[in-house]
């Protein structure tokens, strides 16, 4: 199992999380790239960690939306989200490349992210977009979404994750952040669940019921509070439990 977190979100003075401490317990870091949070140098900083500790990379990209920090819902042209996705993937390459790492995947941020879930006009331009700039990139994608069968039938490779700290709904949709109970906070309860989703791949919902997902990787929101003790209680309960973490993309290599 990969565990994943969205990493270089700070801005300026503006801090956001705890990408140190993060990246000592995370398998794989979702690196903003510029669009919704993060400066260049603070990226480069993230990218330079990530790389001395071996976790692998993603571009996190999102909506031009630093106000809302990439969470209110954008209608770009598809010209206008193709160029927009190909310049913040290519942007993190080359501080990736100053940094001694790579970009080998992609994570769309926010409200993006939920939108291509199941917008098919955004999410074959987000598709597009890594098959035009770099199709060997690997797609991380909702579990249980449209988009990944579509990425998949155009020869994208794809990944889909679970949200530790996030509710569902019963069809296995996140339940929204407007609503109370949608951010979970219990570190202990949520390894748990994750335990859970390894061993059985099934989450409990917010009704209580069961919900089937299949999930590769699981991600630990960075600027939840107490993030960081979150995902070090994710990582212990599986490693306690025999679960091997590496990164989704070192397993698609073999």
């Amino acid at each position: 199992m990969d565990i994943n977190s969205d990493l270089g979100e700070s801005y300026g003075v503006w801090r956001m999380g705890d990408d140190a401490a993060l990246l000592d317990v995370v398998t794989s870091a979702n690196v903003a790239c510029g669009f919704h949070a993060g400066d260049p140098a603070g990226i480069l900083h993230t990218l330079r960690a990530a790389a001395e500790r071996g976790v692998a990379v993603g571009a996190h990209v999102a909506y031009p939306d630093l106000v809302g920090f990439g969470r209110r819902n954008m209608d770009p042209s598809s010209a206008e989200l193709v160029a927009d996705v190909i310049y913040q993937i290519g942007a993190l390459q080359g501080l990736a490349q100053a940094a001694g790492t790579r970009v080998r995947y992609v994570k769309p941020h926010g409200a993006l992210y939920n939108t291509i879930a199941h917008d098919a006009r955004q999410g074959d331009d987000v598709i597009s977009a890594l098959l035009a700039l770099d199709p060997q990139l690997t797609l991380l994608a909702l579990a249980g979404s449209p988009l990944i069968e579509r990425a998949r039938a155009r020869g994208l490779r794809v990944v889909a994750e679970a949200f530790a700290d996030r509710a569902y709904n019963d069809d296995g949709t996140l339940v929204s952040r407007r609503l109370p109970g949608a951010v979970l906070h219990d570190a202990d309860a949520v390894a748990e669940r994750m335990l859970q989703l390894v061993r059985t791949g099934e989450v409990t919902s917010i009704t209580g019921t069961r919900v089937r997902l299949q999930a590769d990787s699981i991600c630990v929101h960075g600027d939840s509070p107490g993030a960081v003790d979150m995902a070090r209680r994710v990582r212990a309960r599986l490693q306690d439990a025999g679960v091997a973490l590496r990164p989704f993309v070192d397993t698609l290599q073999g």
